[in-house]
């Protein structure tokens, strides 16, 4: 076992550091925030720091690194807080070099739509385009901010306001087969992955120390 402390990763070459802690929170779902300029410029950006926050509001988290001026990049950051709202779209394995590339530095005005060949869709009257290759896709709005004061991220708080996907893709019991559907995961900065299933599992309580397993993921549970 490799031991580090903190010192050692200050002490790090910048990028190989960034590689490292990003793989240290293990595989994370890799999406694409889709949003525009509300000039016509629409803007896409591949993203791995998305976090449920809640149910009840349906409550999405993202984390946006320190803006710079919107002439340096930030576009994605900037576009949220001038129209207020923007799409997450989960990466299919047909098209995540597409979604990787989308991590370039357009300049402003340069839609990474065109770019990376991903089609802009519009749902439910919102102004931010979703992406048609997209096999779950949701609307958000953002409802709150935070700055991360040892970094000066940017934590985003978004309300899902409409959210899309295959019917087919849903159990009885509200269970999404992402799996099914063909959504990858990401680790660290590049490392792009699809899954295996292994098992669902019940409702674990103290008085049953093995839960219940259910190999058949879309046969969902009765809750009582």
């Amino acid at each position: 076992m490799k031991t580090l402390n903190d010192l050692d990763l200050e002490l790090m070459p910048r990028r190989k550091r960034g590689r490292l802690v990003n793989s240290l929170s293990g595989f994370k779902s890799a999406n694409v925030i889709g949003t525009t300029d509300g000039a016509g410029t629409n803007n896409l950006s591949i993203v791995s720091s998305a976090v449920h926050l809640g149910s009840d509001p349906a409550l999405i988290g993202v984390v946006f690194r320190p803006p710079s001026t919107r002439d340096h990049g930030s576009h994605t950051y900037w576009n949220i807080r001038d129209t207020g709202v923007f799409t997450m779209n989960h990466v299919g394995k047909d098209w995540y070099a597409q979604g990787h590339q989308a991590s370039a530095r357009y300049p402003e005005g340069v839609s990474e739509f065109d770019e990376v060949g991903l089609t802009p869709i519009y749902r439910c009257g919102f102004e931010a385009p979703a992406v048609e290759e997209a096999p779950v896709r949701l609307g958000l709005e953002r409802v709150d901010e935070w700055v991360i004061p040892q970094n000066e991220c940017r934590f985003v708080v978004g309300q899902i306001r409409w959210v899309e996907f295959p019917e087919e893709a849903l159990a009885s019991d509200g269970y999404l087969d992402l799996e099914g559907l063909g959504v990858i995961a990401l680790s660290s900065l590049d490392g792009y992955h699809v899954t295996q299933k292994l098992s669902r599992l019940g409702y674990a309580t103290p008085e049953e120390p093995t839960p219940t397993s259910q190999p058949d993921f879309m046969q969902g549970w009765e809750d009582e």
